[in-house]
């Protein structure tokens, strides 16, 4: 399987270029169910063996997770909280998965959008639901960016530096999603023992 991956991923980068990785990282955080961090890393994979460059892939990829995100926001906000209801429950966004991202957003705001960047599922919807529940733009766009240029970066150089071997690749990308979510808990629940000894 992870051959097939290999072959395909070539076959396109090898077509579009830098292309590749800005329409991946943008149709994923618009809204679209495309592997966008697995493209990312594979431009990373690509500069290492020097096909690409590793500064024009993660300007590349910056750019189309703002832009992406940017178009998941307006067609949230656009379509409004009836357009997420109605597909709520349906594909992968699950009753349970919604109802949790929309308690994120409400409660944490810019930094819900901040962290689900960082987590495959919540990538996907941090846009639309951002604009859907009418978060205000100018903190959005202040999250969006800072997490678009931290995300960009790490897994840029990550598949750079994974490089020398597709196999370790392709174990990094199923695990990372695992490893970051375990990382986000973990701080949740520190600030809030933290939150809880201050107020003692």
């Amino acid at each position: 399987m992870a051959h097939v991956i290999y072959r395909l991923l070539t076959r396109f980068f090898a077509r579009y270029g830098y292309g590749a990785v800005f329409g991946g990282v943008m149709l994923e955080n618009a809204g679209l169910p495309v592997p966008g961090e697995t493209v990312l890393l594979f431009g990373g994979f690509l500069a290492h063996e020097g096909t690409l460059r590793l500064k024009w892939v993660i300007v590349t990829a910056i750019l189309g997770a703002i832009v992406g995100d940017n178009l998941g926001y307006w067609i949230g906000h656009s379509g409004g909280d009836k357009l997420l209801r109605r597909i709520r429950g349906h594909a992968f966004l699950t009753e349970r998965r919604f109802d949790q991202a929309e308690n994120a957003i409400l409660r944490y705001g810019a930094w819900a959008v901040f962290v689900a960047r960082f987590i495959a599922g919540l990538r996907i919807l941090a846009g639309p639901l951002a604009g859907g529940f009418r978060m205000r733009y100018r903190y959005f766009l202040l999250a969006n960016a800072a997490g678009a240029v931290l995300w960009g970066t790490a897994i840029g150089v990550a598949g750079y530096a994974l490089g020398s071997s597709w196999q370790r690749l392709v174990h990094f990308a199923r695990n990372l999603d695992l490893a970051i979510l375990i990382a986000v808990v973990a701080g949740a629940l520190v600030l809030i023992v933290r939150r809880h000894l201050a107020r003692r």
